[in-house]
Parts: C-alpha cells; sequence; structure tokens
C-alpha cells in the first residue's frame, strides 16, 4: 500500500475529519473507501450521504468565516477542558 501526504488547511481537514466521524470512520479509512468508490465507479455521482456531508462541511466553513478570535486566544479545547480535574 502507498502512503500519501496531503497538506490541507486546517479548515479543511477538520470538515473532513468530521465528515469521516459522522459516518463512524476514521480519517484514513473514509479515505480509503473514498479512494475504492473512485477506482470502481469512476464517473458515479455522489451519494446522497456524500452530499449531505459536503453541505454541512460548507456550513461550518461559512460560520467558521463569521467567528471572531477569543479576546483571551482560548480555543473551543481549552474552555471544553475548563473546569475540568
Amino acid at each position: 500500500m502507498t502512503s500519501v501526504t496531503i497538506d490541507l488547511p486546517d479548515d479543511h481537514a477538520a470538515a473532513l475529519k468530521a465528515t469521516a466521524t459522522v459516518q463512524g470512520l476514521t480519517l484514513e479509512s473514509w479515505f480509503q473507501k473514498l479512494a475504492e468508490r473512485e477506482v470502481s465507479f469512476p464517473n458515479a455521482p455522489p451519494t446522497e450521504q456524500f452530499r449531505r456531508a459536503r453541505a454541512a462541511a460548507a456550513r461550518i466553513r461559512e460560520i467558521q468565516k463569521r467567528s471572531k478570535p477569543d479576546p483571551e486566544g482560548l480555543t473551543v479545547h481549552d474552555y471544553i477542558d475548563r473546569g475540568r480535574p
């Protein structure tokens, strides 16, 4: 098996990972599934699930464009971790 590295903007990578997670897959297994589909059916239209995931990722990117940085520089993860032992 060949290993490939793809450089993507962080928001794109996060959207792809979210798409994989929604399907109950790791990002690697999601890409494997996508690659197998493309090799087997190169001209097949995207599935409904894929279209919904793509639309959700687009909505997330639009929301992220409107989001302002936290004044204290905290991330979502920082807020989640606040108050945890």
